[in-house]
């Protein structure tokens, strides 16, 4: 485990931290990169975006390109280390999936990503197992809402930091395999997705990095019954209700786009433009954002 993110290691996870802490933005204008082409950056683009990333675990991409082009956040995401993209069920056939309101019925039209109302804050892919954790992400904006569609931003391991200086043993908790459940989903067939219990932060064992898994929705999701389990879902639950000077508020616009390492986030409601509806595309990642 990297020590940083050993319980009995305090003197590497202070010294993780004050790093951490020095570096960390305090606006979210400092997570903007001005892009011209983000499928072709530049290598002074390339390594802005890379730096961000790199200490924040996000960016926010600017560019003057409102096509309606799927290989905008495709190839931008290859220039930065993601290949293995997550085709999950809901996406099209190519594994991105267009976020918008579904307007006929079908699968998409029963989930909320794909209505107008507000998400409440999550990592994507919470209910995945550890072999399809959701490790990188690209979110691109082709059209925005006429009214809201905001989203909040959070570095998760800000929200790790808070915790463990609130109380060690809450991360301890949030680290057992069994700290988070997400129960099975059933449809027509069957079981269509198998329960998946395991834990909120992890560390990955082949480079070191934290990872999160997290909802704040309170159905579909049964928390370990004891108190301890009970206090950290709390308090994560007033922490990001809160805006403190580590969460970001941003709206992205067409030509816009974030890029991460699945971030805590949610999404405001919205209300469409009747000519010119809501479009992002999101594409998913087994891979973290990296520069070699």
């Amino acid at each position: 485990m990297n020590p940083a993110f050993a319980l009995d290691q305090r003197d590497a996870y202070e010294c993780w931290r004050d790093a951490k802490l020095s570096s960390h933005p305090s606006t979210p204008q400092a997570l903007i990169v001005e892009v011209a082409d983000p499928r072709a950056l530049t290598p002074s683009e390339r390594a802005a975006l890379l730096q961000r990333c790199a200490t924040v675990n996000m960016a926010i991409y600017r560019s003057p390109l409102q096509d309606d082009d799927k290989d905008i956040p495709r190839r931008l995401a290859q220039q930065l280390g993601l290949q293995r993209l997550d085709a999950n069920w809901l996406a099209d056939d190519d594994g991105i999936s267009p976020i918008a309101v579904a307007t006929t019925p079908g699968d998409r039209a029963a989930f909320i990503p794909y209505t107008n109302r507000a998400i409440k804050w999550h990592t994507d892919g919470y209910y995945h197992p550890p072999s399809r954790h959701i490790r990188g992400m690209v979110l691109h904006c082709v059209r925005a809402a006429g009214a809201g569609g905001e989203n909040a931003l959070m570095d998760h391991e800000m929200a790790y930091i808070a915790l463990r200086e609130a109380n060690s043993d809450w991360v301890r908790a949030l680290m057992a395999n069994d700290a988070m459940t997400i129960p099975e989903r059933l449809d027509e067939d069957g079981v269509a997705r198998a329960e998946q219990s395991g834990p909120v932060f992890s560390v990955d064992p082949q480079d070191g990095t934290l990872h999160m898994r997290y909802t704040a929705r309170t159905r579909s999701i049964q928390w370990k019954a004891d108190k301890t389990t009970c206090a950290a879902a709390a308090f994560l639950e007033q922490l990001l209700s809160t805006d403190g000077p580590h969460l970001f508020r941003v709206r992205l616009t067409p030509g816009m786009g974030l890029v991460c390492n699945n971030v805590l986030h949610d999404r405001a409601g919205f209300v469409d433009d009747g000519l010119a509806p809501r479009l992002l595309y999101r594409a998913r990642y087994l891979d973290r954002i990296r520069g070699d």
